[in-house]
């Protein structure tokens, strides 16, 4: 039972987290804005680097962007929610119940790596030249939630067995 348990409560914390997250980019809008404004824009890259056509310096695009990536935590975030009640309500199942019930967690967290991924390390750190930045630089931060949501998924994908009586 405290793996299950253990479980639950890794994916109910990922939910936590990515819901603050979610609050805080509404609440405190225009820091994190600022953020993918820089990043978008490429105007803390190296001078006269030779991906500056690749700049975007619409406003009306970096809203947008900053709002894809909000309804993406958010969606991510219900899932984690969902999917963390339905393993607390599961933790006495059979263990072919339980695995079908890890399905909706494992969707959250999938969702949320692909973001950190693409969003933040592929399209940000990449495309945009986010790692070329000294002061607009998620990358470590990306990083480090994708590996802590990795090895969530992992955790939560390994077997269980029956409890015992």
């Amino acid at each position: 039972m405290l793996i299950r348990l253990s479980k639950a409560a890794l994916v109910a914390s990922s939910a936590l987290f990515l819901l603050i997250v979610v609050f805080n980019n509404l609440t405190d809008y225009d820091s994190n804005f600022q953020f993918v404004r820089h990043v978008l824009g490429m105007d803390t890259t190296f001078p006269g680097n030779q991906g500056m056509w690749r700049a975007i310096n619409s406003p009306a695009i970096h809203h947008a962007f900053y709002a894809s990536i909000i309804l993406w935590e958010f969606a991510a975030g219900v899932m984690l929610t969902v999917g963390a009640w339905k393993l607390w309500q599961a933790r006495s199942a059979s263990a072919a119940v339980w695995q079908q019930t890890k399905s909706l967690a494992i969707a959250g967290l999938t969702l949320s790596m692909l973001q950190w991924f693409i969003a933040f390390i592929t399209v940000g750190g990449e495309w945009f030249l986010m790692w070329q930045s000294s002061t607009w630089n998620g990358q470590n931060a990306a990083f480090r939630m994708f590996a802590v949501l990795a090895l969530i998924l992992v955790f939560l994908n390994q077997r269980d067995d029956e409890l015992a009586p």
